[in-house]
């Protein structure tokens, strides 16, 4: 009699599957209808970055004149610096001007961003935010809920 092949299984073959990371959505925002930057509390805070301190440089990509996405460097310096102000129950930086320039129509369209961590250079971390209009919801197409309403025949 031949002897079959046999394939022996190892124990992390036996062992159950790990569950797969849930994937952590980025921070982010989006801008005000007269042109601010709106941070609500739980993005300033997932970013480390304390509102009544924080001093930034703000710029974007050189040599594109549609702004894509803008950086915020923090620096120490006040003067020539954008600093946070109290929107509503979050934080903005206001930069209407800015943004028109940029060609954001934020009156039109409401815009959202995103907020990545770079490094900037030696030991300072910078911050960029991408911006893009915001996708419209998509309309439910479920099973309608609540009472049926009364059909109304014609006599």
């Amino acid at each position: 009699m031949k002897t079959p092949q046999i394939k022996f299984f190892t124990l992390e073959e036996n062992a159950p599957k790990a569950p797969k990371a849930v994937e952590k959505s980025k921070p982010s925002g989006h801008i005000s209808e007269a042109g601010t930057l709106i941070f609500p509390k739980a993005t300033l805070e997932e970013i480390g970055v304390e509102r009544e301190s924080a001093f930034f440089k703000i710029g974007t990509a050189e040599g594109k004149r549609k702004i894509k996405s803008l950086y915020l460097v923090p620096t120490d310096e006040q003067e020539g610096a954008f600093a946070f102000s109290r929107v509503g129950r979050g934080s903005g930086i206001a930069l209407p001007v800015i943004l028109k320039r940029g060609g954001i129509d934020y009156e039109a369209v409401k815009h959202v961003f995103t907020v990545t961590i770079f490094n900037y250079s030696e030991g300072v971390i910078g911050y960029e935010l991408a911006i893009q209009p915001e996708t419209p919801k998509e309309p439910y197409t479920g099973k309608p809920r609540g009472r049926k309403r009364k059909e109304e025949t014609a006599l």
